[in-house]
């Protein structure tokens, strides 16, 4: 699994890797998290709003910090 959490390095995008890394963690999750901040590679995502949250290639969240439950439920799927 791979998992992208977009944005330049703004307070929400820290908090939501750090949330992505909890949550992977507590799920002995087999992931790759990435932390992207160049804007032109967010930006091939189509997300113009961060922070973002890309899962396998499909971004499941922008604009927005999800809590860890919802996070949970997009790395189940």
């Amino acid at each position: 699994m791979e998992i992208k959490v977009l944005g330049p390095g703004c307070p929400n995008c820290k908090i939501l890797e750090k949330r992505v890394r909890d949550v992977a963690g507590k799920l002995n999750l087999d992931a790759n998290i990435i932390k992207v901040e160049d804007i032109m590679e967010i930006m091939t995502y189509n997300v113009m709003k961060t922070p973002a949250l890309v899962v396998d290639g499909q971004v499941v969240v922008k604009g927005r910090l999800p809590s860890e439950a919802e996070i949970e439920t997009f790395l189940t799927k």
